[in-house]
């Protein structure tokens, strides 16, 4: 009789190398908490623009340093469910963090939710001027630039210097004087020269793409069982 060496089986050591790389995330420093801004001042205002219905979990959150401290896993403790929509509540804080806001988020003159622009005639900075903005038109005026900017709610000029003013960031002039941009309405009794941004849900929402076919793994094979079952009825 044949004796064979009985295989002993061992589970392969895990790589040390992850196991450091988990202890180390832990001690990463927190990054500064950003200061809130006047759109966007609480809370429930950011999980209400970032829309995918994180607006419902704004109970569970106490506070802004808490938006911007806790982790995934302590999102988890509070109820913030599915892990996607965790995961984009993450990307939408690191992006708030540097700065990256979606339509009216460096708007300094809010009311209740509410912010309002005007189209004004600003003068060109000499570095700027060209010889098409220098020349008179019936909608122009020579040296000046037409820009959209932010205005108090009721008012129709600017507070700051007009060769001091900056644009509205994702609003800009069509035309002679139309002002076009995300989710803007305009004010009635101003012509057309005056527009309003309210905070709502999805305001600045990131859609999610949808599946077709089956999505990007089994789309082949979808389509090629409706080729398939297309090819048998056409030889019916």
């Amino acid at each position: 009789m044949i004796l064979r060496r009985t295989l002993k089986l061992t589970t392969a050591p895990s790589n040390p190398f992850h196991q450091c790389l988990r202890h180390l995330h832990h001690r990463i420093p927190i990054r500064p908490i950003p200061s809130p801004t006047p759109f966007v001042p609480d809370p429930q205002t950011f999980l209400t623009v970032i829309g995918r219905g994180l607006a419902q979990h704004a109970a569970k959150i106490p506070s802004w340093e808490a938006l911007f401290t806790l982790s995934s896993q302590q999102l988890r403790e509070l109820g913030v469910e599915p892990a996607r929509s965790r995961r984009y509540l993450l990307q939408w804080r690191e992006k708030f963090r540097n700065g990256e806001y979606g339509v009216g988020g460096e708007l300094q003159h809010v009311n209740d939710g509410v912010a309002e622009m005007r189209l004004v005639e600003a003068p060109v900075p000499a570095r700027r001027a060209s010889r098409q903005t220098m020349v008179a038109t019936a909608t122009h005026t020579p040296g000046t630039r037409k820009l959209v900017v932010n205005v108090p709610v009721g008012s129709t000029t600017p507070v700051e210097p007009l060769d001091k003013v900056k644009p509205v960031a994702g609003v800009k002039v069509k035309g002679a004087r139309m002002i076009v941009g995300p989710h803007v309405e305009p004010i009635k009794g101003t012509q057309g020269l005056g527009v309003r941004l309210k905070i709502k849900e999805g305001l600045w929402e990131v859609r999610r793409g949808h599946k077709v076919d089956g999505g990007e793994r089994r789309r082949a094979e979808v389509r090629a069982k409706k080729r398939a079952e297309e090819n048998k009825e056409n030889r019916r």
